[in-house]
């Protein structure tokens, strides 16, 4: 597995700050630019982004001049930034989302799902993890065309804040986009579809009781979307990690930790429908959970992987059961990599 040249590791690590300091800094977009507008010999500020102009304030007033330098100042951040995404993904090799998944995460970004602590599951949270190990990835495991959200119940519940409306978010990247009833209940939506096919899918916690099973969980903080429960998802989000999406200048997300995310694929591989479908969802995520734990190790992070397999082997039988049957499934070189791991 090839590690990556340090001088990509140190311009990863300085774009993902930098990203994350953006996220905090503007409440107007990068793409557009601040004009002056006269009105009565007097002279106004307005924001341009596209066809669209928004009223900002009066030229004279010195708040509002110090927020248009400061943009300024922002925005050739932001240029600088767009360089070390493309030298990162031309020259390192490092994976970059489609574009419907970086419009669609990133416009969830803007809007604040990652300030009220949603985490980015899935096959493009797998994605980031080669910048984050500072190894190369197969990217042949890395296709996808969803994305999944997942967020606590309890935070939900406690945050007393929320995205705005998701479906006219999701309609400013594709207006195609439409609410998908919950098969249980169909008052309740926990994912969204656009023409394409494309799906933005909410999940939650499982909250014991086998009731809840199937049923779509309220989440006061997702504006208005409801999120399906999945039993295993506590372990999988709990202390996630930040990172950035290598698309456009960069998008500053929140991802399981790389070992989490392993250890979680081996379990829920082994709980796939049977049929065609089932199985290449299992063959994914047994490979993936293999390439990870095969560069975890190779990083020497065979800590991490073994408090994380650790914790998952005391939560039970079941999940015993599950870590057994998904370890049988890794290719000899992932399964020495864990038994190296847990000093086997």
């Amino acid at each position: 597995m090839k590690t990556l040249d340090l001088m990509f590791q140190t311009m990863l690590a300085e774009l993902s700050q930098r990203s994350l300091d953006a996220a905090f800094t503007t409440d107007f977009p990068l793409s557009g630019r601040f004009v002056k507008n006269v009105s009565k010999g007097r002279e106004f500020w307005y924001f341009a982004d596209g066809d669209q102009r928004r009223y900002v304030g009066k030229k004279d007033d010195s708040e509002i001049n110090k927020r248009v330098e400061e943009f300024s100042a922002l925005k050739d951040d932001f240029k600088a930034r767009r360089k070390l995404v493309s030298t990162l993904t031309r020259e390192a090799g490092l994976q970059t989302p489609d574009r419907m998944t970086g419009d669609v995460v990133e416009a969830l970004a803007l809007a604040g799902i990652f300030r009220l602590r949603a985490v980015v599951v899935g096959t493009v949270a797998y994605q980031t993890y080669s910048g984050i190990l500072g190894v190369r990835l197969p990217a042949t495991f890395a296709m996808t065309g969803d994305v999944d959200l997942a967020q606590d119940f309890a935070v939900s519940a406690e945050v007393k804040d929320s995205l705005p409306p998701v479906l006219p978010l999701l309609q400013t990247v594709d207006e195609t986009f439409r609410p998908i009833p919950n098969i249980t209940d169909k008052a309740r939506v926990t994912a969204f579809e656009a023409r394409s096919k494309y799906r933005v899918e909410f999940l939650t916690t499982h909250r014991a009781s086998d009731d809840l099973t199937g049923h779509p969980s309220p989440m006061p903080a997702l504006g208005g979307a409801s999120a399906e429960p999945l039993r295993y998802l506590d372990f999988l989000i709990r202390d996630p990690v930040r990172t950035v999406m290598l698309h456009k200048a960069g998008v500053s997300i929140t991802v399981p930790a790389p070992e989490r995310y392993a250890v979680h694929k081996l379990i829920v591989g082994t709980k796939r429908r049977t049929g065609q479908q089932g199985a290449l969802k299992r063959d994914k995520d047994i490979r993936q959970a293999g390439s990870l734990i095969e560069a975890l190790t190779a990083t020497r992070r065979q800590m991490e992987l073994s408090e994380a397999w650790q914790e998952a082997w005391e939560r039970g039988d079941a999940w015993r059961e599950a870590l057994t049957a998904g370890r049988a499934m890794l290719s000899k070189d992932a399964n020495d990599a864990l038994a190296s791991a847990l000093g086997e």
